[in-house]
């Protein structure tokens, strides 16, 4: 009889698990965007995740085969599961472990997912098992305290546990340097590749009309963020440093667009900053609205500390309208070039570099203009637009499947 090897070929279908639209993830975006264009170069077949709603007017569906998840997959099939950390990702965690298949890895940091399967199935025992084994005693502790409610925040970034489900894989894609050290690091015989994350470049429209529309005026210094709004995402120190520069007269804004839990609090600390009037929450914004919105803003301020090892879109969303951001100066978000995408230092102690940094830019406005062009280049250069992407991805699955 044929090995399973022999009977993987350039033909196999691929079987691509992931969040899906309507679902406000950057895994569903990045999959409406490259699906179409992946499935010029391979037979790509999509997994409906559980409980998911078709739309049949979705133009990413055209042309694309739908599968159950529960259905047998064709012989010599090759999986694709996309794993994250948010619990979107739950169900490609349960197929990964029944089936094994290629991952590709958005966030390096797995633990959260490891903590969501074991509340969703109540199997805390393996959670303790798949932590003492990724990490050894500390994994251990850690995971029978957190089975009896015992939590630090910083568990799991101290602890990625990436083992537990990277090593149940047949081979792994990453987005970026600093990932493809990261597992290697933990599983060196899992083969590996890196691809650049696909983000489409969404029209820019007309600048100065949507600053009109939004009511900033040509003066005002825009900053804008973007993304699911958590405490890693440095709002706090965000804020703080807007209220610091607002009291030595820089005109800044700041555009939050997207949503979250933290949103309200976000809205009582700005007031208590006295910084209310500056401060616009737009929700979740619609992919058709979303280019100009962000090409409107002066900064994209993409803080992340800690990381959880994920290649951030939000930035890349920014660059690719010519909008620069601000990042924090560690791990993958070095790999930004640094003339579209400025430096500060992680955590509190990058609220005075921000403060200082929009200061400049307030009075340099050269070098705004000078940085949107580069935005655009780091975009195009990283190589992210998703028709790009697409045969790079192909000849990658083609290579872990053999």
């Amino acid at each position: 009889m044929p090995s399973e090897r022999d009977a993987v070929s350039e033909a196999s279908p691929v079987l691509w698990s992931s969040p899906l639209p309507p679902t406000r993830s950057g895994v569903a975006d990045l999959a409406a965007e490259l699906l179409p264009e992946l499935a010029r170069y391979i037979d790509v077949r999509v997994v409906e995740p559980p409980g998911w709603t078709r739309d049949d007017a979705a133009p990413w569906l055209n042309g694309i085969e739908l599968v159950a998840d529960g259905e047998e997959p064709p012989r010599g099939s090759i999986e694709l599961l996309h794993l994250g950390n948010n619990p979107y990702h739950l169900w490609i965690a349960g197929r990964l472990r029944a089936r094994r298949g290629i991952a590709v890895v958005h966030d390096t940091v797995l633990h959260h997912l490891l903590v969501e399967e074991a509340a969703a199935g109540a199997c805390w025992e393996r959670y303790r098992r798949e932590l003492d084994q990724s990490h050894g005693t500390p994994g251990a502790v850690v995971g029978e305290a957190r089975r009896w409610g015992y939590v630090g925040a910083r568990d799991p970034f101290l602890l990625p546990a990436r083992l537990a489900l990277l090593g149940q894989a047949s081979g792994a894609i990453v987005h970026s340097a600093q990932a493809e050290r990261d597992v290697t690091r933990c599983c060196p015989d899992l083969p590996l590749r890196r691809v650049p994350l696909a983000v489409e470049a969404l029209p820019e429209g007309d600048r100065a009309a949507t600053r009109a529309r939004l009511g900033v005026a040509e003066s005002d210094l825009l900053l804008a963020h973007l993304g699911f709004l958590t405490p890693a995402k440095g709002m706090a120190e965000i804020l703080r440093a807007l209220s610091a520069a607002a009291r030595i007269g820089v005109p800044a804004r700041l555009m939050i667009v997207g949503e979250g839990e933290g949103a309200e609090g976000l809205v009582g600390l700005a007031g208590a900053l006295d910084i209310g009037d500056r401060v616009t929450f737009t929700g979740y914004v619609s992919r058709d609205d979303l280019g100009p919105v962000l090409a409107a803003a002066d900064v994209g301020l993409v803080p992340r500390h800690p990381t959880a090892g994920e290649t951030s879109a939000a930035a890349l969303r920014f660059l690719s309208v010519g909008t620069p951001v601000i990042v924090s100066g560690y791990r993958q978000f070095l790999e930004l070039p640094e003339a579209a995408a400025w430096r500060i230092t992680p955590g509190p102690a990058g609220v005075a570099e921000l403060v200082r940094l929009v200061l400049r830019l307030h009075g340099e406005r050269k070098t705004l203009a000078d940085a949107r062009p580069a935005a655009r280049s780091a975009w195009s250069t990283g190589r992210h637009d998703p028709a790009v992407v697409a045969p790079v991805l192909a000849a990658a699955i083609r290579e872990l499947a053999r």
